[in-house]
């Protein structure tokens, strides 16, 4: 009798326990993609044996990651029982910190959201930003009725560049004290979730191509146009951020200015609007929600400034364009939501500045953009950490 290789019987355990593993994942993800199905149908689209799906859908069931959801009775057969997803298995979390507005969501592992909270940002620090951030997602959480421990990753978009080795976020001109090294890990600490940290125009084109209007593009920029100018470039569903994460900063593209030279985030922003609007004559407390308003009315100043965003709007697509070659540009951010009145100006000098005029398409959307970029980068990571977490992977 030939003696018995010592390493062979637990190489052999851990080969079936890993396929085990690879056939759970593989139905799991099949439910996550197309909803509930029963065995038969589970076995005819995955290729497995009708005992294998029986045994994995077992165990999921029994680690908490499916579960029953009905019956069905085909024209010939038996009844089966239908199988779903468990989107209670576990929760992701998703932070869009801007200058004006903290909004914040937890999602269930089907990507729909379950609790969410937009406030004020009237934090006048860093750490009192830090102490909003992480109140309004303890209180998000708890009033979910999702267990704390349930949350398994969380997502920050943040104006800004996240500095992975030095732990703070870059060119957050806006956020005053938001660079303070330390801050985010903070947050990280107090929550006690694992929590990732984005520049919020990137997320937002997350969103978009998950959700909104670049669903299907091969490679499309979304421009986010607010307080600041950022711009986020997705790739064959990939973000392309550039060797140290700064592509897509087209804010500090150079622009000339009348007294001095300025960025073109000085010319594009929400606040140059204002500042267009008081040259050619308007006055009292203006914003750039009430600029496009008195547009809409006819006021000459208004239409002039709007008239001179959608000019200054077509350079940044240009520039775009001829770095980046998109089959499409959305505009987004809070000028974003009067692409209405920008579309025209933007396609006309678009056409006077340069050949490559790719499709141009304002944000489906809109404010949610960023906070639904965070929710759907977390979910990756959720679902996979409860994966294993549960199945013991």
């Amino acid at each position: 009798m030939p003696a018995r290789d010592p390493i062979a019987q637990p190489e052999q355990t851990w080969n079936r326990r890993r396929l085990r593993s690879t056939n759970e994942r593989l139905l799991l993800d099949r439910l996550r993609a197309a909803g509930s199905a029963s065995r038969a149908q589970l076995a005819r689209e995955t290729g497995l044996s009708k005992p294998t799906v029986s045994s994995a859908l077992a165990a999921l069931e029994e680690a908490g990651l499916v579960h029953e959801v009905g019956t069905h009775t085909p024209e010939r057969g038996r009844m089966a029982v239908l199988y779903a997803p468990d989107p209670a298995a576990g929760y992701a979390l998703g932070i869009d910190i801007g200058r004006s507005w903290l909004r914040v969501a937890l999602a269930g592992l089907d990507g729909e959201v379950v609790a969410r909270a937009d406030v004020r940002n009237r934090a006048r620090t860093s750490g009192a930003m830090a102490d909003l951030v992480v109140t309004t997602a303890r209180q998000v959480i708890e009033g979910s009725g999702a267990g704390h421990h349930d949350v398994a990753h969380a997502v920050v978009g943040t104006p800004g560049v996240y500095d992975g080795e030095r732990r703070r976020v870059r060119y957050a001109m806006h956020l005053p004290g938001w660079g303070r090294a330390g801050l985010f890990d903070r947050m990280r600490d107090e929550l006690g979730i694992p929590l990732e940290v984005h520049n919020d125009a990137n997320l937002a084109a997350l969103g978009e191509y998950t959700y909104g209007v670049g669903a299907g593009s091969r490679l499309f920029a979304y421009i986010l146009i607010g307080t600041g100018l950022g711009m986020g470039v997705v790739s064959e569903g990939r973000l392309f951020t550039g060797a140290h994460g700064g592509a897509g900063e087209i804010g500090f593209l150079p622009w000339p200015g009348r007294q001095k030279p300025e960025t073109l985030e000085d010319a594009v922003s929400g606040v140059a609007v204002v500042e267009s609007a008081r040259a050619f004559g308007m006055s009292g407390q203006l914003t750039a929600k009430a600029v496009f308003d008195a547009a809409r009315e006819g006021h000459p100043a208004a239409v002039r400034a709007v008239q001179l965003e959608g000019e200054r709007i077509a350079h940044t697509v240009a520039a775009a364009a001829a770095v980046l070659d998109p089959d499409l540009v959305v505009l987004g951010g809070g000028v974003g939501h009067s692409v209405d009145l920008l579309l025209r100006p933007v396609r006309e000098t678009l056409r006077a500045l340069t050949p490559l005029r790719p499709k141009i398409a304002p944000s489906r959307l809109g404010e949610d953009a960023v906070l639904l970029g965070a929710l759907a980068t977390a979910l990756g990571t959720a679902r996979d950490v409860v994966f294993e977490r549960r199945s013991g992977s």
